[in-house]
């Protein structure tokens, strides 16, 4: 059945499924289906390379192939040889599947005809022999019947073919034929030529090889040398000695259509220097949109002599010199010595810009663990750069720890596992698509980064009151409510109510967020000893300015929580009805020895209680108030003194509103 193709970019295969076999610490990762956005999440030497590294493999852009002794499980290597030596198949590496799209298909039906193919998914297969075996869903009954049709045999030829079932089959057939006619010779003449090693799936694979996008790998550690020695990287060139380094270095000049050569024979250096100045702005424009670290940058380029005391190999032979200036503090620095997250950044966006150059749109890009020495905001950054430069042209593939490299759509996320079973066997890596179904280290980051994500968007608003506990987010609601009941002006609706856990909390917690530009008020409780801790919250400047309250400047009394600010009498009957407390056991209004904090005494009192009463906390009141407040309301005492007491809260923080 065919499937509806959904390629990013009409006339690329897209990759839908990987699964990798016999590689390093991977004997069966399992099949897992990917995205055009896909994020390897896992521990440490939990695999997340190795997927990429056979992955890269398939089709790679710098030659690199499969090999036994450097590559294949090291606790199987030495009965792998041996079946091997007695003439078994190299073991299968890599199955991967493909997802064709209309113009792909269009090839093949042009060449084919009709109804000869059953799938659109296209199966591609490498060993450690690094040869592709390709497999498609063929009708071969509807091929043979096609090909009989366009043959220009008589009938009676076609009758005698009619029940061959594979294309080989029938060259060869027709191979037999002693004194075949005319119409008979064309065939097979034509056959030979559609079909050279005598299989349909040969010529399916030859019609779309260039169609198979190549893939582009970058780890952390690439990077572009800051300092180079002409003489020294020629001389790599010449003896193939490059490694990935150098290769961003003459992706640069390549960028700038020069050589090596030709940068140390030009006549000019205005001309290069021209050139390279050029393709210097086109990049920090580039980076500089995406980069919010530091907008004070700039990438300069230099070539001269090495100076006799300079380090070897710089101090002879013309020099290669990049250096980052400062614009704010007017400085150069040289460009190894900047920050190694700005460094990988400029690399990789020189490295991928002239690697499209070369190869075109059809990429799949393969990042290593990137962004991993960037800071947190440069690291979201960069997943918004891959999201929007690169996630629409290109299918991505990236490894993290990170959670801040985490993508905010967990459908793209694939776990990646050392796994072993209970019983202690080891397993080996494991790629996964069930995401919350694995090992506790390897959920870290997706958990943080859920939690930082909920916060940040569930729990905070442009406007956001601080307040210790649920119990106070159910006490403020419910008294605006029943304050606009009576036509009076409550918690104005802008207000976004968040626990942080207490005083101690609300430094941390502001911290966390203030670089969002939010509008943020507390209230807190007050007891003995927080006077400090709540002046310093007010003279810091963490807040503005007014935007501390705590409870006792609403109930006249030198310490007071949120329960206080309900009234004394009001709280003892509400915990009365909420714990059903009756006769003895029942809360009563003390005159003498009646503590600062109504909490105070009612937790002393049911430290009094027998083992049957339910033990004592501070939510339980605010949820029964919430749920029977309307029977309540006639219950308490002084509720009046207590709207009051509310109301004049609501004045004060809403008087905190933006305008």
């Amino acid at each position: 059945m065919l499937l509806e193709a959904n390629s990013a970019i009409i006339g690329l295969m897209k990759l839908i499924k990987i699964e990798i076999e016999n590689y390093k610490l991977i004997d069966d990762s399992e099949e897992f289906p990917i995205r055009q956005l896909t994020c390897l999440v896992g521990k440490n030497e939990a695999g997340k390379t190795a997927t990429l590294k056979a992955l890269y493999k398939l089709n790679p852009i710098y030659s690199e192939q499969f090999d036994v002794t450097a590559d294949y499980p090291r606790n199987k290597l030495s009965a792998y040889r041996r079946k091997i030596q007695d003439g078994e198949e190299n073991d299968n590496v890599l199955t991967t599947k493909w997802e064709l799209d209309s113009s792909e298909l269009k090839i093949l039906t042009d060449s084919f005809g009709t109804d000869c193919f059953r799938s659109n998914v296209v199966e591609i297969r490498m060993g450690y022999d690094n040869e592709q075996v390709w497999g498609f869903d063929i009708d071969h009954k509807v091929l043979i019947k096609h090909l009989l049709q366009s043959s220009g045999l008589f009938a009676e030829e076609q009758k005698e073919l009619e029940n061959i079932k594979v294309t080989s089959d029938l060259i060869g057939s027709l191979k037999k034929i002693d004194s075949p006619s005319d119409s008979q010779s064309v065939f097979i003449t034509s056959l030979k030529q559609q079909f050279p090693t005598g299989t349909a799936t040969h010529k399916a694979q030859n019609l779309l090889q260039s169609k198979l996008p190549k893939f582009v790998y970058f780890s952390n550690y690439s990077r572009m040398p800051g300092i180079v020695s002409l003489d020294i990287i020629k001389s790599k060139m010449n003896s193939n000695t490059l490694d990935e380094n150098d290769k961003v270095f003459l992706a640069l000049l390549d960028s700038v259509n020069t050589t090596t050569d030709e940068i140390q024979n030009m006549p000019k250096f205005e001309e290069l220097k021209a050139e390279l100045e050029g393709i210097s702005n086109e990049i920090s424009n580039k980076i500089f949109s995406y980069w919010s670290q530091n907008p004070y940058l700039e990438v300069e380029f230099s070539l001269d002599q090495g100076r006799p005391q300079d380090l070897p190999p710089f101090n002879s032979g013309m020099i290669f010199r990049t250096r980052i200036r400062n614009t704010r503090h007017k400085v150069t620095v040289p460009f190894d010595e900047r920050s190694t997250g700005f460094v990988w950044f400029f690399s990789f966006l020189i490295w991928f810009s002239q690697v499209k150059k070369q190869y075109g749109e059809n990429l799949i890009i393969l990042l290593d663990e990137p962004g991993l020495s960037l800071h947190a905001k440069a690291q979201e950054d960069l997943l918004r750069y891959l999201r929007k430069e690169l996630v629409p042209y290109h299918q991505v593939f990236y490894t993290t720890h990170s959670p801040f490299m985490v993508d905010q759509d967990l459908e793209n996320v694939r776990t990646v596992e050392d796994s072993i079973t209970k019983e202690g066997k080891l397993l080996g890596t494991k790629v996964s698509n069930k995401i919350f179904s694995t090992d506790s280290d390897t959920l870290f980051p997706l958990q943080a980064a859920l939690g930082y994500n909920l916060t940040q968007n569930l729990f905070v608003g442009k406007n956001t009151l601080l307040v210790e506990g649920p119990s106070d987010l159910i006490y403020l609601k419910w008294f605006s409510r029943e304050l606009e009941k009576q036509g009076k002006k409550g918690l104005n609706k802008n207000w976004v109510i968040t626990p942080c856990g207490g005083l101690d909390k609300v430094g941390s917690f502001v911290a966390l967020f203030n670089g969002n530009n939010l509008n943020i008020a507390v209230l807190t409780d007050f007891h003995k000893g927080d006077k400090a801790k709540v002046k310093n919250l007010q003279e810091s400047e963490l807040l503005k300015l007014g935007h501390v309250f705590s409870a006792e400047m609403y109930t006249e009394k030198s310490e007071s929580d949120i329960e206080d600010v309900i009234g004394y009498e009001n709280y003892v009957e509400l915990v009365n009805e909420c714990y059903d407390l009756k006769a003895k056991n029942k809360i009563t209004i003390k005159t003498n020895g009646q503590s600062e904090r109504v909490l105070e005494d009612v937790e002393n009192h049911f430290r009094t209680l027998p083992s049957d009463v339910p033990e004592f906390d501070h939510y339980t009141p605010s949820a029964y108030l919430n749920e029977h407040g309307v029977d309540l309301v006639t219950k308490l005492p002084k509720f009046e003194e207590a709207l009051a007491r509310f109301e004049f809260f609501f004045q004060d923080i809403n008087a905190l509103l933006e305008k």
